[in-house]
């Protein structure tokens, strides 16, 4: 009885683990995003260039993460709830991971910005980047409360981040169309907003994974999520 016990208590450890990596990774990923953006307005190139070459912790994590997942799953065999949080983190895991990738991307088409003049001020795409970083804050914190309601509030934010990529994307077009020699760099800074809305989208997956993880009930695929209570 005393040796189960002990299995026991190693196992909620490591579920707790698990929990506790996830979240350092998501401080990762948020702080390269808001680093990243913050390269991209003071055009600063020397900073996009240590983001791009500071990856390897959340690629380190995302290595960690999956092993212990593979190793819960091999070694306990959970069902129910457990098997729900073990595949959750799995998912949260690679979306993570992906918008790491994405911070990235930003740093890259900064470096290419900063080759010419900037094209307009920086308004629209910096109140994305924290649209989208509340939106990777609130839907971890829905995942370490196992709060569904703030769950569905991140997937109905996402409808805000993509009215901005539209609204991004037609004032460039306007500046296109007024001198087309200005479309290369329009076509950066659409890119960047394209990012950011790809962030989101990897908050609201992550949202739904959970309300997944809390009821056993996927609202993947559906036309409009659940109304948030």
């Amino acid at each position: 009885m005393r040796a189960r016990r002990h299995i026991d208590r190693h196992y909620e450890e490591e579920l707790a683990d698990l929990r506790r990596r996830i979240l350092e990774m998501g401080g990762v990923v948020e702080k390269q995003i808001a680093d990243a953006m913050r390269a991209m307005v003071e055009r600063d190139s020397e900073a996009a260039k240590a983001i791009i070459q500071g990856d390897h912790k959340v690629n380190r994590l995302d290595v960690e993460i999956d092993e212990a997942c593979l190793r819960l799953l091999a070694l306990h065999q959970p069902i129910a709830r457990d098997l729900r949080l073990i595949t959750t983190v799995l998912k949260i895991n690679a979306d993570l991971e992906r918008a790491g990738d994405l911070a990235q991307n930003i740093c890259e088409r900064t470096l290419e910005l900063n080759q010419e003049p900037l094209l307009k001020p920086l308004i629209d795409l910096p109140r994305m980047a924290v649209m989208a970083q509340e939106m990777l804050r609130d839907c971890l914190n829905a995942f370490v409360n196992e709060d569904v309601d703030l769950a569905l509030r991140v997937c109905h934010a996402d409808d805000a981040v993509d009215a901005m990529l539209e609204q991004v994307f037609r004032e460039l077009m306007s500046y296109v169309m007024e001198d087309p020699a200005a479309i290369t760099r329009a076509l950066r800074l659409i890119f960047v907003a394209k990012y950011l809305e790809r962030v989101g989208d990897h908050a609201t997956n992550i949202a739904e994974m959970v309300v997944f993880m809390v009821k056993g009930q996927s609202i993947r695929h559906l036309d409009e999520p659940p109304p948030s209570v």
